[in-house]
């Protein structure tokens, strides 16, 4: 991560602590009345988490804030997103994912797209290995830190009032790493979390056509923030017409996308012909 903005998210954290001092708060008081996690609340006094700007608004209101100190801690988290061409927000060895995973932690709404890569809230710890391991020069140390990372922050599924809605192509079944095997378990999770209330997944068959062609996977978190990922870092984007042109997108993607019994019968399609790959490997 670029020291620039390492130094801006400490600049922010300290002022959010010195806030809550100010207002006689704890930690898991404020991130109760926030409705955020305590951990969320810790990360960003400490400089290792960015903020949504609607988990910063949350934390402004649960702190009583003015108008005058709201406005300057959104300042402080603008100029945060500024240095973002610095490197991705975390402590994680320089491994892309992170800042994702963070951000997605701490949004109520998440909706997203992908057309390669399985969305992180869904990846098996196996598949998460993959995606850290095709990071350059990765340390198995660093890997396995960003691995139990991610599964960690997976718990946000089972919360109450969050919403997730993932869309896939049919490719990111087919585009697989390390083993039939692999996926057979993959996919399995992805039964298990379809059947969630707070979830929905679809998925474009490859025999309908996509209303736009794809150039890249993407993540909404609430309305305020966007998040690309690439092979080397994350772009976490707040810019309002950016990430209202990347919603109306998802949209199109979405209504493109079948839901329900027609998603459960294609995973369980295609598990069938992992099933059919692993049997021919072993012969």
């Amino acid at each position: 991560m670029g020291s620039e903005r390492r130094e801006r998210m400490k600049v922010l954290g300290t002022r959010l602590r010195g806030l809550r001092a100010q207002a006689g708060l704890t930690g898991a008081v404020l991130a109760q009345r926030a409705g955020v996690g305590q951990p969320t609340v810790s990360k960003v006094e400490n400089g290792r988490m960015v903020p949504s700007f609607d988990v910063l608004d949350r934390l402004s209101r649960a702190l009583g804030l003015d108008d005058t100190s709201a406005r300057e801690v959104r300042d402080l988290l603008v100029a945060v997103e500024a240095a973002a061409d610095a490197g991705p927000a975390s402590d994680d060895d320089g491994l892309a994912g992170a800042v994702l995973d963070d951000a997605v932690r701490s949004a109520q709404l998440v909706r997203s797209f992908q057309c390669v890569v399985l969305p992180a809230m869904l990846q098996s710890a196996e598949y998460a290995r993959h995606v850290f391991q095709s990071a350059p020069n990765p340390t198995p140390e660093a890997v396995g830190r960003a691995v139990a990372a991610r599964v960690e922050r997976q718990s946000a599924l089972y919360e109450p009032e969050r919403e997730f809605v993932f869309v896939l192509t049919e490719a990111v079944l087919r585009t697989w790493p390390g083993s039939p095997t692999l996926m057979l378990a993959q996919l399995d999770r992805l039964l298990a979390v379809e059947s969630l209330s707070s979830v929905r997944l679809g998925i474009i068959p490859w025999r309908r056509a996509v209303p736009v062609l794809p150039r890249h996977g993407f993540t909404l978190c609430d309305r305020r923030a966007l998040v690309i990922e690439t092979f080397t870092s994350e772009q976490l984007v707040a810019d309002p017409a950016e990430v209202a042109m990347y919603g109306e997108t998802f949209k199109r993607f979405e209504r493109a996308a079948v839901f329900g019994a027609e998603v459960r019968e294609l995973l369980l399609r295609v598990m069938q012909e992992f099933r059919d790959l692993a049997d021919t490997a072993t012969h």
